[in-house]
């Protein structure tokens, strides 16, 4: 497979689409794990950053998008543009965090 162009941009400059594949998405759910939450309230009260929360966030973003591409790849783009991230904390005490990408599939 070779490697989709992902891109927030509507368009890619100097690339016109050919074909609109439609819409693509990736979603990524993660659990928060107890004794990170215990750390990251301790973090909180004395300041800094809760570096264990940035790195899963960091992973679920990438998931979400490789997701998407390979979306994307089956059908047949090499291409996503118009990518929007949206993160949502969900479950019934928001203990997990729901991480989407989404866009447009397209062949230049």
């Amino acid at each position: 497979m070779s490697e989709i162009i992902v891109s927030t941009t509507p368009t890619l400059e100097g690339r016109p689409a050919k074909e609109y594949l439609g819409i693509v998405t990736g979603e990524v759910i993660v659990g928060a794990n107890l004794f990170r939450d215990l750390f990251a309230s301790v973090r909180d009260i004395v300041g800094g950053r809760s570096g264990a929360y940035e790195d899963v966030l960091q992973r679920a973003r990438e998931q979400a998008i490789g997701e998407m591409r390979t979306r994307a790849a089956v059908l047949g783009a090499n291409a996503v543009v118009g990518v929007d991230l949206d993160y949502e904390a969900v479950g019934s005490s928001g203990s997990m965090l729901m991480v989407t990408a989404s866009g447009t599939a397209i062949l230049f």
